[in-house]
């Protein structure tokens, strides 16, 4: 539960692209940029800010967890990568 405490305010100096991209993602969340500053930063303990390569890595995970692991009938690696080789290259 968040509590309540004194507002303070802070004067940032950021591109224009910046600000824009930032009242653009506000008015279609429905949040103030004030509030969404707050959310990234009190949160960011919890939930560190994400590079676009960190996002799509957490994406292909969640996907390949979700995919149906494929039968090796029980054969090492180096068997499987053996026969892809031999295969291939035949």
């Amino acid at each position: 539960m968040k509590t309540q405490s004194k507002k303070t305010k802070l004067t940032l100096t950021v591109r224009k692209s910046a600000i824009d991209a930032a009242k653009k993602y506000s008015r279609r969340t429905g949040k103030s940029v004030s509030a969404l500053f707050e959310d990234i930063f009190e949160n960011a303990e919890v939930s560190p800010l994400k590079s676009e390569s960190q996002k799509a890595a957490e994406r292909l995970l969640k996907r390949l967890d979700s995919e149906k692991s494929v039968a090796t009938k029980n054969e090492s690696d180096k068997s499987l990568i053996a026969n892809h080789v031999a295969r291939k290259f035949a």
